[in-house]
């Protein structure tokens, strides 16, 4: 466990992680602070984080056994001490790491006991704990099933029109984050008062909290960040019409017949005109008009 003493800064918004454990390998802890926040700020940004961290983050899981052995999900198969059902609730709890993009193929092979060892996967495919159990033979079978793993996130719920020959799809649950709790405390800085977020994360071990930590932040970048592309548009648009109307204006276009009785060569030839503006022109007479203006007085 590694633990730092809480300081808080009086300047530059930062975060820092006070503590961190880790209590197996499928569950790893951390504590974080984000200081100083003005009165408010803390609990929008703790909300928001809480929400990114459970909703906005991919995972990686099994979502689809296949074997042509198996009659249906609640059969038995002999040799095996689990049954199919049984397996299929183990195959659930594997924790996977992966760069993934979709699904992948992989399988179990094994001989005894059966762990998450004896999983063949991608190289890009990473099985946190291989020791987690999945079948115990008893007798000298050829133990082999095939598996889909899939990258997503949020909740896959396996439908009942969904089961295919041979092949049994798994509920997966692609959230690495396990359980996310903030708190604020509030001091007094000279005459204003201030708040520190403390922020713990619980994750699965695919990621570890400072990871979860980082992919939500910029998840939540990624989603602000048309916003902002959407303003400067916006003004750059609106300045860009105060020009077109200025320099159409000057040369005595006022009205939509004035615009018809000139071709598109006679927009270029208008003072400060460039080819953008003519093709803005011809773009809203298009979309509200149908109009397409002549490239030349006949």
């Amino acid at each position: 466990m590694v633990q730092e003493k809480v300081t808080v800064s009086t300047r530059t918004l930062q975060w820092k992680c006070v503590e961190s454990r880790a209590g197996s390998k499928h569950l790893y802890y951390g504590r974080f602070i984000l200081s100083p926040l003005m009165k408010g700020q803390a609990d929008t940004i703790g909300i928001t984080m809480r929400r990114a961290l459970l909703g906005e983050i991919e995972g990686t899981c099994i979502t689809r056994a296949k074997s042509e052995k198996i009659p249906h999900e609640y059969s038995t198969i002999a040799g095996i001490q689990e049954s199919v059902h049984e397996i299929l609730m183990i195959l659930k709890e594997i924790v996977l790491r992966s760069n993934l993009y979709g699904t992948c193929d992989a399988s179990i092979c094994g001989l005894g006991y059966v762990t998450a060892q004896d999983i063949i996967s991608p190289p890009y495919v990473q099985i946190v704990d291989n020791t987690q159990h999945i079948a115990s033979l008893t007798e000298p079978i050829d133990f082999c099933i095939g598996l889909q793993i899939e990258r997503n996130r949020g909740y896959l719920i396996k439908m009942p029109n969904n089961f295919q020959d041979g092949s049994y799809p798994i509920d997966a649950i692609f959230m690495p984050v396990r359980n996310v709790n903030h708190s604020i405390h509030c001091y007094d800085s000279g005459n204003e008062k201030q708040e520190i977020l403390f922020l713990e994360i619980w994750t699965n071990g695919s990621l570890t909290p400072k990871e979860a930590l980082h992919e939500a932040s910029r998840n939540l970048i990624d989603l602000f960040i048309p916003f902002l592309h959407t303003e400067e548009e916006n003004f750059n648009l609106e300045d860009n019409q105060d020009m077109i109307y200025n320099c159409v204006k000057r040369s005595n276009i006022y009205t939509l017949l004035d615009l018809l009785n000139n071709s598109q060569e006679d927009l270029m030839k208008i003072e400060h005109f460039r080819i953008e503006d003519v093709k803005q022109i011809l773009g809203i007479l298009e979309k509200h008009f149908a109009i397409d203006l002549p490239k030349k007085k006949f």
